[in-house]
């Protein structure tokens, strides 16, 4: 008999009641360290005093009045957007597959008013993810995707990770946008080269070709930067965000240009839920505590601190790991042995990582994790490479 809850998830049997910074509580007592943050969701931790305050605050004046009306907190989230990025305009979503659907739907309907309406292309590249809606898993274009749910949306050309000749050849008038992650996330933490990044916004403009950046995952600090792409010194056209910007809270965004946003006008697109007083909130007060350089040092040190411990590790277990890999707190660990063995003995001592294509166990901690809480994920680490090992002996 089918439960109650559609099982679309292989779920561990793990059952948290509370958190506390980088530390979720189990029902029975015990005590893991998150390296998994809600899958680089909770940037800030678990009740992070800031943003319990803040949907606290809201939550006691106003919950929900829709689109239809000017809401105060979604305007000084959009503001706070605008100031520290290339945007010039922002749409609220609720995650990041709907930001997925308008990126898609913005960039399309740009063509048309240009009076191109046969300009809908997208090119997008093999181990990406950019959601599961029906945009989504046509962007991705994998078998583990789109089995089953055909017919797909048409329109997207799926390139070989890397392949700079392909990439030249795909560049024709049919093209409407260019969608990539600076670093791919389910991928396995597959980092885009800054010379690639920069490359690749070259060729759009030598072709009129929009840039839309898929920044869910490595979006709001999580590689040192606020975001990214800036590492490259480059700008989209078009960028989607969700996870880190709410902290914990739903919530997703889409930035754009004036010129990439020109044919989105009232009536195009809408949501009952995005950009609603809580979220906002919330990602107004996440947006005040990550937007801070001094705040960026200190993931860009913290990154570091782990990664020089993590290739450690590696070194010190070259049958479990056989490398490291990724950009700030959005590492990748690669695996000889099976990343689900990995992450399951990491059950047992008391870490949480989360699993990704090409074998990699992604460590996506918040962005706040303290020293100490540093060193001690790497010796639970070490202890679950260890019962790997003594499980295979």
């Amino acid at each position: 008999m089918i439960p109650s809850i559609l099982p679309t998830y292989s779920r561990a049997p793990l059952t948290f009641v509370s958190g506390d910074g980088s530390w979720l509580t189990e029902a029975d007592g015990r005590r893991f360290l998150d390296l998994g943050a809600g899958i680089a969701v909770n940037a800030l931790g678990h009740a992070h005093p800031a943003l319990v305050a803040a949907l606290t605050t809201q939550a006691q004046a106003l919950w929900h009045v829709s689109n239809l009306y000017n809401i105060p907190a979604q305007q000084k989230l959009a503001d706070a957007l605008v100031e520290h990025t290339f945007a010039d305009t922002v749409f609220f979503t609720n995650s990041g597959t709907e930001a997925c659907e308008l990126a898609v739907k913005m960039a399309r309907k740009y063509w048309y008013d240009k009076g191109r309406p046969d300009r809908t292309g997208i090119i997008t590249f093999t181990g990406s993810f950019h959601g599961r809606s029906a945009a989504g898993i046509a962007a991705a274009g994998s078998e583990k995707m789109t089995k089953g749910f055909g017919p797909l949306l048409p329109g997207f050309t799926h390139l070989d990770f890397g392949d700079h000749e392909a990439l030249q050849a795909a560049m024709g008038d049919h093209v409407a946008a260019v969608l990539v992650e600076p670093v791919q996330g389910e991928g396995g933490i597959r980092p885009l080269p800054d010379a690639c990044l920069k490359g690749l916004r070259d060729l759009c403009d030598t072709h009129g070709i929009l840039m839309i950046l898929d920044e869910v995952q490595c979006g709001m600090g999580r590689t040192g930067k606020l975001f990214a792409h800036e590492w490259a010194g480059i700008s989209p056209d078009i960028m989607m965000v969700a996870k880190g910007i709410g902290g914990g809270f739903p919530l997703g965004a889409v930035l754009a240009t004036e010129e990439a946003a020109s044919g989105m006008t009232a009536g195009t697109h809408g949501s009952t839920y995005g950009g609603n007083p809580l979220a906002c909130a919330v990602g107004a007060a996440v947006m005040e505590i990550v937007a801070d350089d001094a705040f960026l040092a200190e993931v860009n040190r913290k990154a570091g601190l782990l990664r020089q411990k993590l290739e450690g590790l590696v070194d010190a277990h070259p049958d479990i790991f056989e490398g490291l890999r990724g950009s700030g707190l959005m590492l990748g660990l690669r695996c000889k042995v099976t990343n689900a063995d990995v992450v399951k003995a990491g059950y047992g001592a008391g870490v949480l990582t989360v699993p990704a294509a090409d074998n990699v166990i992604r460590l996506l901690p918040p962005l706040n994790i303290s020293d100490a809480d540093i060193a001690e994920a790497v010796l639970r680490l070490e202890a679950a490479a260890v019962a790997v090992k003594e499980a295979d002996a």
